[in-house]
């Protein structure tokens, strides 16, 4: 059986993030699109999934945060990746003999003042590794592919210019999601959703609870609930120490005053930021 799901084709910075985290020899599982690696998951094709969350330069990615609220998953780990873009093209093939390059739009915008100056054809795709993928499997002389420098080495491409991002501190949180809950480790981090009730008052009281009990929070972002028009859930993270006095006193209060609470899983911080 598979054991980690990831969206994208191989080579993706998503099989990175695996990678770094499980290392190079656990059995993978390509998904399409980020709900199959949460399907995947839930009917035990695979025990773990990783999915992006957040990029330092673009922000969250929304479609993530609303699939971790719809399914019965736990955050098990986050991991920090930096994204570092290669330009890649069939062996042989030069900076002057390239006139057509795709990416992903994301890694395009990434790499807009390197790829501004080559003033070629930009052709938005799919997916970076796809994108690498499709100049082999097609044998697109002529074109260029920006995805990660794995996805060079699965397709067999040159590099032609390594690290072509604008801005070198672009790095991208993924979590790894399952069944299973994660173990404590030294430091913690709390995620969870949570609905205010309709009054006035109601998100500050919520966030009053962190504030008395001295919680760092470290993220909290709003969504529209789709329940609703103009109506919205809040997503918290937050250190905690697990099983703590602090810790249980602030989930209880917090399950009285919020219409809702949905705890997405407390997992060890990630430590190593760089690399």
């Amino acid at each position: 059986m598979p054991e980690v799901a990831f969206q994208g084709e191989r080579g993706a910075f998503s099989e990175d993030a695996v990678v770094k985290f499980f290392g190079e020899d656990i059995p993978l599982l390509s998904c399409a699109r980020l709900r199959d690696v949460f399907q995947a998951v839930l009917e035990d094709r695979a025990n773990f999934g990783v999915v992006p969350v957040e990029n330092s330069q673009a922000g969250s990615i929304n479609e993530t945060y609303d699939l971790l609220l719809e399914y019965p998953l736990n955050i098990f780990a986050e991991i920090i990746l930096r994204i570092s873009h290669c330009l890649m093209v069939l062996p042989g093939e030069s900076l002057s003999s390239i006139n057509t390059i795709y990416s992903h739009p994301q890694a395009l915008a990434q790499c807009e003042q390197f790829l501004r100056k080559l003033g070629l054809n930009i052709i938005p795709s799919y997916d970076t590794a796809g994108s690498a993928k499709m100049i082999k499997e097609s044998a697109l002389k002529g074109c260029a592919a920006v995805a990660s420098e794995r996805a060079a080495d699965i397709y067999g491409l040159q590099i032609l210019a390594p690290g072509i991002e604008d801005n070198r501190d672009n790095y991208t949180k993924f979590f790894a999601i399952s069944k299973q809950e994660a173990r404590p480790g030294q430091k913690n981090k709390t995620s969870l959703v949570f609905g205010t009730k309709n009054m006035p008052g109601a998100l500050y009281s919520v966030l009053g609870i962190f504030a008395t009990r001295n919680i760092n929070l470290t993220k909290l972002e709003s969504r529209p609930s789709k329940n609703k028009a103009w109506e919205y859930i809040f997503y918290v993270d937050f250190e905690s120490r697990l099983g703590s006095k602090v810790y249980r006193a602030a989930m209880g209060e917090l399950t009285r005053e919020a219409a809702f609470v949905k705890i997405l899983g407390s997992y060890p911080q990630w430590e190593q930021q760089s690399g």
